[in-house]
C-alpha cells in the first residue's frame, strides 16, 4: 500500500485515536459556553458599562444612577445608540449571534474545499482562545473592549465547531457515529463542570489569596483562554488534515469557491426535503432546551426562592450529570438506534418541565432532582440529533450543512426565550411560563417521530446504520 492510499483509509488504530482525539475539542471549547458566556461574562460586563456610565452621569453632574434602580437609569452609548448599562449583555448576544448567522455559513463552505481542514479548526480555536484570554484586560470602564472581544470569541467558538462537526463523517462510519458524538458531548460537560468547579474556587476564594472581585474574575477569563488553547492541541495533534472531496483550492481560491459552494448548496438543499424535515424538527426542540438552560437559575432565584449557592450547586450538578446522561444516551443507542433514543429522550424533557411546574418554593433537595433529570438528557439529545444529521448530509458538503445546522439553532434560539418571558408577563407566574416550553418538546417529538431517518439517509447516498 502506497503512503497516500495509508493516508487515504487509515486503519482501525488509527481511526480510534482519531476519534479519541476529535472528542476532546468537546472539553476544550466547553469552557467558553460554560465559564465564559453563562456564568460570569454577563455579569461582569455588566458592572464594567454600569461604572462607566455611573463616571459619565458624575462627569455631567447628574445623579439619575443612584438607588437600586441604577442599572436601568444608567445609560451608555455605543455607535451612537443609547441604551440602559442593564441591557448591554442582551443586546450583545442578539448582535453576537446575527453575526455568525451571516459568517457560519461562509465558514462551512469554505471548510469543504479546503485542503487542510485541521489548520481551519486550528486557526478558529486558537483564535477563540486568544481573545477569551484577552478579556482579562477588561477592566474600569472599557466595556466597549470586552464587546469587541466577545464577538470576535463567538465567532470563532462557533467556526471551529462547524470544523469540528464536520469531522465526524470522515473519522466515524455509520454504525459507529453515535457512541462517538455521545462521548463527544459527555466530555464536553465533563471539561465544562470540571472548568467551572476551579473557576469558582478562584472566584469564591479570592481573599484568601488577595485579589479582588474583579481580579478573580478577569483571572478566570485569561484561564479559560489558556485551557481552551492547550486542551485543543490534543485534537489537533490526533486529527489527519483531511483534504476536502472536490477540488484543490488553497487560499483565496478556496474562498472564491466557498461562496459559490455555499450557493449552489442552498439551492441543491431542497432536493434533500427529508433532511431539512428533520433539520427543522432539530431547530424546535433544541430551542426548548437552550431556553431551559438559560431560565432554569431565574425559575429558581425568582419563582422557588432560592439562594445563589443553590443555583450554583445546580448548575454543577447539570454540568457533571450531564456527562453521565450522554454515556448513556450513547449506549442506549446502540441498543434500540439514536431515532428511538432521541424519542425517548424528548419525552423525557416533557416528564422533566411537568416535575419543574410542581417544584415547591424553597426546597432546595427538590430542585437538585430536577437538576439531575436535565442532567440525564441534557447532553445525550444534541449529541444523537448531531450524529444523525452527520448521516443525513451530502457526501463532501459536511461543513456547509453543518454550518445550517448551527446557524439555524441560533436564529431560531430567541423564540423560547419570548414564550417563556411572554407567558410569564402575561400571567404573572414563572410556573406557568416554564411548563409552557413543554410545546417545544412535544412538537419537536411528533416531527422527528414522521421523519422517515432511513429514507433521508439512502437520499443523500448514504450507507444508514443497522439500528435506527
Amino acid at each position: 500500500m502506497s503512503v497516500m492510499d495509508s493516508e487515504a483509509a487509515p486503519g482501525a488504530a488509527q481511526r480510534r485515536r482519531e476519534q479519541r482525539g476529535w472528542c476532546w475539542y468537546d472539553w476544550a471549547n466547553s469552557v467558553f459556553p460554560t465559564s465564559v458566556t453563562t456564568v460570569f461574562l454577563s455579569l461582569y460586563l455588566t458592572s464594567v458599562a454600569t461604572a462607566a456610565a455611573k463616571a459619565d452621569v458624575a462627569r455631567n453632574g447628574l445623579n439619575a444612577c443612584a438607588g437600586d434602580n441604577s442599572l436601568v437609569n444608567c445609560d451608555i452609548s455605543f455607535l451612537g445608540l443609547a441604551f440602559p448599562a442593564g441591557s448591554l449583555w442582551g443586546y450583545l448576544l442578539s448582535v453576537a449571534t446575527v453575526v455568525q448567522v451571516v459568517v457560519l455559513p461562509i465558514t462551512g463552505a469554505i471548510a469543504d474545499r479546503t485542503q487542510n481542514k485541521r489548520l481551519m479548526l486550528a486557526l478558529f480555536a486558537f483564535g477563540g482562545a486568544i481573545t477569551t484570554g484577552l478579556l482579562a484586560l477588561v477592566a474600569g470602564q472599557n466595556w466597549q473592549l470586552g464587546v469587541v472581544l466577545f464577538i470576535i470569541g463567538n465567532i470563532c467558538f462557533g467556526a471551529s465547531i462547524v470544523v469540528y462537526y464536520s469531522f465526524l463523517p470522515e473519522i466515524a462510519d455509520a454504525d459507529e457515529r453515535d457512541n462517538v458524538s455521545t462521548r463527544g458531548w459527555a466530555i464536553g460537560y465533563l471539561g465544562g463542570g470540571t472548568a467551572l468547579a476551579l473557576h469558582l474556587v478562584i472566584y469564591l476564594g479570592h481573599d484568601a489569596v488577595g485579589l479582588s472581585e474583579s481580579a478573580a474574575v478577569r483571572l478566570i477569563f485569561f484561564s479559560s483562554g489558556i485551557w481552551w488553547a492547550v486542551f485543543t492541541l490534543l485534537p489537533l495533534t490526533a486529527l489527519r488534515r483531511h483534504q476536502a472531496a472536490e477540488g484543490g483550492d488553497k487560499g483565496t481560491a478556496a474562498v472564491t469557491a466557498g461562496f459559490k459552494q455555499l450557493i449552489g448548496t442552498l439551492r441543491e438543499a431542497k432536493h434533500f426535503p427529508l433532511t431539512l424535515a428533520f433539520l427543522g424538527s432539530y431547530w424546535i426542540y433544541t430551542d426548548g432546551i437552550s431556553t431551559v438552560s438559560q431560565v432554569s437559575a431565574q425559575y429558581g432565584s425568582l419563582e422557588l426562592k432560592l439562594p445563589q449557592d443553590s443555583l450554583i450547586v445546580t448548575l454543577l450538578i447539570v454540568q457533571f450529570i450531564a456527562f453521565v446522561g450522554g454515556v448513556l444516551h450513547g449506549v442506549l443507542a446502540r441498543r434500540i438506534g439514536a431515532k428511538k433514543t432521541i424519542l425517548i429522550s424528548l419525552a423525557t424533557w416533557l416528564l422533566v418541565l411537568v416535575a419543574a411546574y410542581f417544584v415547591q418554593a424553597g426546597q432546595e433537595m427538590q430542585f437538585y432532582g430536577l437538576a439531575v433529570g436535565i442532567g440525564m438528557v441534557l447532553g445525550g439529545t444534541n449529541a444523537l440529533s448531531r450524529s444523525l444529521f452527520s448521516q443525513m448530509i451530502p457526501p463532501g458538503r459536511e461543513a456547509e450543512y453543518f454550518s445550517l445546522y448551527e446557524v439555524g439553532e441560533r436564529s431560531t434560539s430567541w423564540l423560547g426565550p419570548l414564550v417563556f418571558a411572554g407567558v410569564g408577563q402575561a400571567t404573572g407566574s414563572f410556573r406557568l411560563a416554564i411548563i409552557s416550553l413543554v410545546v417545544f418538546f412535544a412538537v419537536g417529538l411528533v416531527l422527528v417521530a414522521l421523519v422517515p431517518v432511513r429514507r433521508a439517509i439512502e437520499a443523500v447516498g448514504n450507507r444508514a446504520p443497522e439500528l435506527l
